[in-house]
């Protein structure tokens, strides 16, 4: 068995098979449950791929998404699509995935952010991502709109792994994203 590589590309570098390859995989890792906008949420940023000889290993893509926070408008990494081959998990593959797509963050947004399921949580954490302490909302047709069912789901990193704390004002205690087709989150 040959030693795991990770290659990061952006979206518009990947060709065709490449994308119908993760396409693939991601529908597999998750159980048929990932639709096409969950999908097209992963697109129009970098992927971080993890391969072997057996093929795609794992995965996760930051795409930039625009987040109201403290009165700011404010450029975002946010983490889609991180999963890990059922047959190769609690390796460190999803690590050196979250490593590769922190670096990006860390060079290009004003923060990061991401929506984690029960069984995705402990890798977050572990990583040095919290859980945003305040209210999430999303900037919809009628303004912004409370997501309720986000809250103590969606977690944060600052830049460089420094916690992301919102201070006593009113509009730090909460993060606005933008309005999405599917699942805001």
């Amino acid at each position: 068995m040959s030693e795991p590589t990770l290659h990061t590309a952006h979206t518009f570098r990947l060709a065709p098979a490449a994308l119908d390859e993760i396409h693939a995989f991601l529908d597999t890792a998750f159980a048929g449950t990932f639709g096409e906008d969950d999908w097209d949420h992963t697109l129009g940023g970098v992927h971080a791929c993890v391969r072997d000889a057996s093929g795609l290993l794992a995965h996760g893509s930051v795409v930039q998404r625009r987040v109201i926070h403290a009165g700011r408008s404010r450029r975002v990494g946010y983490v889609e699509g991180v999963a890990v081959r059922a047959d190769r998990r609690r390796e460190g593959l999803g690590g050196r995935v979250m490593a590769a797509l922190e670096e990006v963050v860390d060079g290009a947004y004003a923060f990061g952010a991401l929506s984690a399921s029960a069984a995705g949580a402990a890798l977050y954490a572990g990583r040095g991502w919290t859980v945003w302490p305040g209210r999430i909302a999303v900037q919809g047709p009628r303004g912004a709109e409370r997501l309720a069912e986000e809250e103590g789901s969606t977690y944060v990193r600052g830049v460089g792994g420094a916690a992301l704390v919102p201070d006593g004002t009113p509009a730090a205690q909460v993060l606005v994203f933008d309005w999405r087709d599917g699942d805001v989150m």
